[in-house]
């Protein structure tokens, strides 16, 4: 994406990689990246720092830098007092954690933009999200602001440095704030803890809170809550203590929320892939931002719909997420950028939405009328201006028996009416994108690409994922260590816990699928380094940043599962797949501690611990253990790697291998496995017992039971 230019010289942002620092550099304010040159002159000039945070896509971000930062009165004002810091806040996470908290403390929520000033030694005083530029809706003025701010730093400087040391105390507090759980020594509590039921409470809490007739969870605005979504499958498959109205109950809550997602505006009805998150209860109108790590977890949450549910439709939703990202997310390099903008043309949503007219148009009068019926577009719009955000007003099966077809001819005679309205509409002005690429989320949509060939059997979905992993293994590590963010040709940064945690688990997702050692070996030696470099040896769990990190105010913790999920949950999950894996018990050892660590907070609100009790589903309820193993050039071992992924089986783990040099394999569970009378061969293993090697495809399928 180009820099815009105004006229004016740039400021210091021009030498960065982040597109979203790059927007900024032709502002009239003085910006400093996060550095130490601007940590030095606030220092030395006793000045206020004026830390704004923000990311690429960022609707509101966009329009407070239009308002006030574009703005050469209030930039004056800024330039003149105030020690100004621009941050990406997907590029330095760790910042934006940090002071984030800071903000949702002093103002009881958080959002972006986030704009937080700091004393020269970076303790937070006041803080923030969007500010006006003028007095609205309750709202001070971002001029206001900064004047009361000035006023406050000359005139009561004492109270000001009380505040932010007593607010920073607090920050200290609140990452050393997760107990331990409330099972302690006692055995009957722990087992009771470290149980199936455990899980299955958890998810039948979400009945609380979950849409009976739009699905999802809550009202608006509505997120997709992925993870909420996969325990509830999850536990709809228990084999054991869940009665049948409850896995009723947990089927309905996945079927539901991914019908009415994929029906919605929410979802890129022409181009495939999904927004950000709905501003209304019935997923119709989007914010029309699209990140990536959204379409990596949806795309395995349908995945696992179309597995668990046997949809159809889902597999379509989900092959469409991966068509998106391929056709506007991929690099020419084949890893992925990090987002598309709600706007273009500076209006929100303008490149997405339709008016009748338009549609005829394109595609005649007769198809035209038609489409604008299936996708509920009117001359009075759903959206702003007239305009429509496509959606399904009824499902495919109510759709096609309205028009008398079947739901196979529905989908033959719209889906080329869908190209032609996609064509018509890559014409226009296309929002700007975020070319950044980042380790965490490029790993997060490998194993999508790694998922959608197991289900879909499709090779070009491997070859995705294998490309952006040695991509990642190319230009984001740094001898033992992975970067954060790669741009402009450069890599930089530190790689956080979920830098690693996310890779690790993409690796052996890879590693499950394909032989090539690479995957499993550095999935175990990334995991080794995180033990190493990011655990909190007093209390248990993860740090987000490494012990080589620079200092900040305090050392973050990323807890909680939310648009993503947390470098715990992850790394829990890859500690136990890798005990499971390799027999090492260390390994389950620290995922325990884990648990224990979360245990009373997993049970109290599951929803923001959602993916970290799918990695306690694994370790408390194992599944099968299996080992493929196929001579060199056998091309047909993918049909029995296709009957063993043809299940829901969430728990069940697999590995890949050749038959050739069994003493350089670094997986024990392949170790010593060959393939029997040279065929494609199936070693399966549950509750530490082993069945006869299965190399007929006939019978590995009745003995999977598909």
């Amino acid at each position: 994406m180009a820099t815009k230019t105004t006229g004016r010289a740039p400021n210091r942002l021009i030498n960065e990689t982040s597109t979203y620092l790059l927007q900024h550099a032709h502002n009239p304010v003085d910006w400093y990246p996060w550095g130490e040159d601007a940590l030095a002159k606030a220092k030395e000039e006793e000045k206020p720092i004026l830390l704004s945070v923000g990311y690429a896509a960022c609707h509101w971000c966009h329009v407070m830098e239009h308002e006030s930062f574009e703005d050469d009165e209030t930039a004056k004002v800024m330039n003149d007092n105030f020690v100004s810091i621009k941050v990406d806040r997907e590029e330095r996470t760790d910042i934006d954690e940090i002071y984030m908290k800071a903000v949702q403390l002093m103002t009881g929520h958080g959002g972006w933009p986030m704009t937080v000033f700091l004393t020269p030694d970076l303790q937070p005083f006041f803080a923030g999200t969007y500010f006006p530029p003028d007095d609205k809706r309750g709202m001070p003025s971002f001029k206001r602001v900064l004047l009361g701010v000035i006023s406050a730093w000359k005139e009561r400087r004492e109270d000001v440095l009380d505040s932010a040391q007593d607010i920073t105390k607090h920050l200290k507090l609140l990452e050393l704030g997760i107990a331990r759980d409330d099972t302690g020594d006692d055995t009957a509590a722990q087992d009771a803890f470290f149980s199936v039921q455990t899980i299955v409470n958890a998810t039948d809490r979400f009945e609380n809170t979950f849409d009976q007739k739009w699905g999802g969870f809550g009202s608006a605005p509505k997120f997709p809550h992925t993870f909420n979504l996969m325990l509830a499958m999850r536990s709809a498959v228990k084999k054991s203590g869940v009665s049948e109205s409850q896995r009723m109950m947990f089927s309905n809550i996945a079927k539901t929320s991914l019908e009415r997602m994929a029906y919605g505006g929410m979802h890129d009805q022409l181009a495939g892939g999904f927004a950000r998150y709905s501003v209304d209860r019935q997923w119709l109108i989007p914010h029309f931002e699209k990140m990536l790590y959204d379409n990596a977890l949806l795309c395995n949450t349908y995945l696992d719909g179309y597995l668990h549910l046997g949809e159809p439709y889902f597999k379509d939703v989900a092959e469409g997420i991966l068509k998106f990202v391929t056709a506007e997310l991929r690099t020419e390099y084949g890893a992925f950028y990090s987002s598309l903008d709600a706007d273009s043309e500076g209006e929100e949503g303008k490149f997405y939405v339709w008016r009748p007219d338009e549609i005829k148009e394109a595609l005649g009068e007769e198809d035209g009328l038609w489409v604008i019926d299936v996708f509920g577009v009117t001359s009075l719009g759903n959206f702003e201006h007239g305009t429509s955000a496509l959606h399904l007003v009824q499902s495919p099966e109510e759709t096609a028996q309205k028009y008398g077809m079947t739901v196979a001819g529905f989908w033959q005679r719209l889906n080329p009416l869908k190209e032609k309205l996609l064509s018509k509409r890559n014409e226009r002005i296309r929002p700007g994108r975020d070319e950044k690429v980042l380790t965490s989320w490029n790993s997060l949509m490998i194993s999508a690409f790694v998922h959608g060939f197991r289900v879909a059997q499709k090779d070009e979905y491997l070859d995705e994922a294998k490309t952006a992993a040695n991509f990642i293994l190319k230009h984001l590590t740094s001898g033992e260590q992975l970067l954060r963010t790669w741009g402009q040709g450069k890599a930089k940064l530190n790689g956080y816990l979920d830098d690693y945690a996310f890779f690790s688990q993409a690796l052996l997702d890879l590693a499950a699928v394909d032989a090539d050692r690479t995957w499993f070996s550095t999935a175990v030696k990334l995991t080794d380094y995180m033990l190493d470099h990011f655990w909190d040896t007093e209390s248990g769990g993860f740090y987000y940043t490494s012990d080589d990190h620079e200092e900040l105010i305090v050392r973050p913790k990323n807890h909680f599962d939310g648009a993503v999920p947390s470098g715990v949950s992850v790394a829990a999950m890859n500690l136990v797949r890798l005990e499971q894996l390799t027999g090492n018990t260390t390994y389950g050892e620290r995922a325990r501690k884990i648990f224990q660590l979360y245990a009373s907070y997993m049970k109290k609100a599951p929803s923001e611990f959602a993916n970290l009790l799918c990695a306690l589903d694994t370790y408390v309820d194992p599944g099968r253990q299996i080992a493929l193993v196929y001579k060199s050039g056998e091309a047909t071992y993918k049909e029995y790697l296709f009957a063993i992924a043809a299940r829901y089986a969430p728990n069940d783990l697999m590995l890949v291998g050749e038959d050739i040099d069994h003493d350089k394999i670094a997986a024990p569970l392949l170790k010593d496995r060959v393939s029997v009378e040279g065929k494609p061969t199936v070693y399966l293993c549950e509750g530490f017992t082993c069945k006869a090697p299965i190399n007929n495809l006939e019978a590995l399928r009745a003995t999977l039971g598909t």
